[in-house]
């Protein structure tokens, strides 16, 4: 069902999906004096993935026998919001001699990048989902579902 959408579709579901699972923020960024501000209030975006992953790794109930897995899930999560911030400050440069057009480009090209980092990201997760229990899983589930229709209302 999913593949059959329009591409267009599909990648606003996977960039939608991306942030859900990694709990991004905001695809675009801001420039001037409101990134300053911004910047002051918010923790660094490694300090926020790093927080994401305790709190998941907590309510997740990770064993000690999930720990690899639940390693190498947590270190594509971090290599994911590294190259995001990357991209983000590259686009911040930028922000003041791009169009209108180069700046629907550019955010094309973040949902592309989004997608990409969940292909990244699901393989890792799936293994450790395998891994769960039961309990592990209807938390794990709960979780990426509240998170899901909270990025849906957010783009309605």
């Amino acid at each position: 069902m999913f593949l059959n959408t329009h591409p267009a579709a599909r990648r606003v579901a996977v960039a939608t999906l991306f942030a859900t699972i990694v709990f991004a923020s905001p695809f675009l960024s801001v420039s001037g004096n409101l990134a300053q501000a911004a910047a002051k209030t918010k923790p660094a975006p490694a300090d926020r993935v790093e927080a994401r992953i305790k709190t998941m790794h907590s309510s997740l109930q990770i064993t000690a026998a999930q720990e690899t897995l639940w390693n190498n899930f947590a270190q594509v999560m971090r290599e994911n919001a590294k190259a995001m911030a990357d991209r983000r400050q590259e686009a911040a440069q930028n922000a003041q001699s791009r169009s209108a057009v180069d700046e629907l480009k550019s955010y094309a090209a973040v949902i592309d990048a989004h997608a990409d980092e969940l292909r990244k990201l699901i393989p890792t997760f799936q293994a450790l989902y395998d891994s769960m229990s039961d309990a592990q899983k209807k938390t794990a589930d709960g979780v990426f579902r509240s998170r899901m229709n909270a990025a849906k209302r957010r783009h309605k």
